[in-house]
């Protein structure tokens, strides 16, 4: 691999940095709003499998009584 100086490597970034598409500001709304509901919903689930998981212990911990 041949060694570049600083000022080839700062072109080679200037060049990637010139290929990046960045997402409309549209494009970057509906993504935090996915975000947000897939939030609440992965909550909700460990919500109820917390709920279902203390239940099941505390039955077992109340038999032996």
């Amino acid at each position: 691999m041949a060694k570049n100086g600083p000022v080839e490597f700062f072109q080679q970034v200037q060049a990637e940095t010139a290929k990046v598409v960045w997402p409309t500001r549209r494009e970057t709304m509906i993504t935090t709003v996915m975000v947000f509901i897939m939030v609440v919903l992965a909550s909700i689930f460990f919500m109820v499998v917390d709920q279902v998981i203390r239940f099941g212990v505390s039955t077992l911990l109340t038999l032996g009584h």
